[in-house]
């Protein structure tokens, strides 16, 4: 397709400056399923272009004060702050999510982890021993580890990119970005604010393309000893292969297939509309989503009926309209995966309650071609089925009915993933118990997605590796060194 005057072009940012790629990628606008964007077609070339520069840019940034970083970090929040309509809209027209969720949850929390991070920086404090018998003293230091290779997926973009790239150079490292060849405008309007806000050229670099060509090419990088990925567990495994020869330090924030457990004495008025943002937000495409749901026998019937008929007042259509609840999806590709697994259910005799395939789908004229889906409810599904096993990241949710705390914790943790549960009881001792042996790095107990940035995020088995937040970035991002001194 030739460039057209209405096509944006986007252009990776190397060194402090825009710099043109001899071949781009198509970007398609999710709720309309027309090309609206050119991403640069990166690979190694521009890649070691990129490394160069954040490695040029180490030893100056590295050595400013957690002050003078956190200065900056401050005034780029403030700058995207500033442009906060802006971003929404083009996050919103890139990634397909309703622009009520990019402008209250994906700027906000962007701007927010820079400020986090700025302030974070500040308060961390060091190791000290004595051993007085020797006559030594012990203490340790931190130091910055070098380039950073940070590379982000399509679902929240501006918001997990700076959930990476704000602790990094917070820390003093320079760093090379890839976000998702999806939804790179943000990251692109990112860069423009980057040289007002008194980051030196070079300590923020961002090339775009695919994974298997430029994040390959990243990962390889002799001279980028740390990657910070997050996206599936497939990629993740072979960035872990990849990276291995180089002894790299990974974190690696991969998918999930979280449960609910709703137990006979949960609080349904607060539990069902709670459930359903957890299932169906941002058109599921959250690694945090709920896509089990446990509910006790006793409360089965009335929950479903409940949930269901709450389910069908969800509104799908324009992402820029203010009263929609759920946007389009990501791609036409992701579409299909999607409604493939209801399909999967229905032919092994589950019953689809809601949704797709089962009510129709009224879109406005100029989204027919968008790639959008109703909110699906799925109940009788069996556990081993792929839609309870596999991640299907969209907007569908499967309920089933349980008897025992015993039988129901089990079950929660017969998948390969184990990043978030959510637990519904007004029994404190049950929400104790059950939350110990969930095999899950969060569990939110009647609430869900009620997140303090100082505390560890992350997963268990094939949900990741390494956890982040406050003093787990700060450890990720920095090498310690231990230090005696004998006098």
């Amino acid at each position: 397709m030739a460039h057209s005057k209405a096509l944006l072009v986007l252009e990776n940012f190397i060194g402090g400056k825009f710099v043109p790629c001899s071949s781009y990628i198509d970007s398609y606008n999710p709720s309309t399923g027309d090309v609206y964007c050119k991403v640069p077609d990166s690979g190694k070339e521009e890649v070691d272009a990129a490394v160069k520069a954040a490695k040029d840019a180490f030893p100056i940034w590295s050595s400013k004060s957690p002050l003078e970083r956190s200065q900056i970090l401050n005034k780029l929040a403030d700058l995207i702050e500033h442009d906060l309509e802006a971003f929404a809209q083009a996050e919103s027209k890139d990634q397909g999510k309703t622009i009520t969720f990019a402008r209250t949850v994906d700027i906000p929390r962007a701007v927010y982890n820079f400020r986090f991070f700025a302030s974070s920086i500040l308060h961390h404090t060091t190791e000290c021993t004595e051993m007085a018998i020797m006559g030594c003293v012990h203490y340790t230091s931190r130091a910055p580890v070098g380039v950073a290779g940070l590379i982000s997926p399509w679902n929240l973009p501006l918001y997990l990119l700076t959930w990476k790239i704000a602790p990094a150079i917070a820390c003093g490292n320079t760093v090379v970005a890839k976000p998702s060849e999806m939804t790179s405008v943000t990251a692109w309007m990112m860069c423009k604010l980057l040289e007002k806000a008194g980051v030196p050229h070079g300590v923020v670099n961002v090339v775009f393309g695919m994974g298997a060509k430029a994040g390959e090419a990243l990962v390889c990088h002799p001279d980028v000893p740390l990657i910070s990925f997050t996206g599936s567990t497939v990629t993740a495994q072979r960035i872990t292969e990849k990276s291995a020869p180089h002894c790299k330090r990974l974190s690696l924030e991969l998918g999930g297939k979280n449960p609910a457990i709703v137990f006979d004495d949960a609080d349904l008025t607060q539990c069902i509309p709670t459930t359903l943002r957890s299932s169906f937000a941002n058109q599921g495409e959250i690694c945090l989503c709920t896509s089990r749901i446990f509910v006790q026998r006793g409360i089965y019937s009335e929950f479903l009926k409940r949930f269901v008929a709450e389910a069908k007042k969800w509104k799908v259509g324009n992402p820029s309209d203010p009263t929609v609840d759920v946007g389009a999806l990501i791609s036409k590709e992701h579409l299909e995966k999607v409604r493939s697994y209801v399909k999967k259910a229905q032919a092994e005799g589950a019953r689809v309650l809601c949704g797709e395939g089962v009510d129709s789908l009224a879109l406005p004229t100029g989204n027919q071609k968008g790639y959008f889906m109703l909110p699906t409810v799925i109940a009788e599904v069996k556990d081993e089925s792929c839609c309870m096993q596999e991640e299907i990241f969209g907007p569908v949710t499967c309920v089933v009915a349980f008897d025992t705390e015993e039988e129901v914790i089990k079950r929660a943790n017969s998948v390969k993933y184990g990043l978030a549960a959510t637990v519904w009881s007004s029994n404190v001792g049950r929400v104790h118990r059950v939350a110990q042996r969930l095999q899950s790095g969060l569990v939110w107990t009647n609430c869900w997605l009620v997140r303090d940035l100082n505390l560890p995020f992350g997963g268990m088995k094939a949900s990741g590796i390494g956890r982040e937040g406050a003093k787990d970035s700060y450890e990720f991002f920095t090498e310690v060194k231990t230090i005696t001194i004998k006098h």
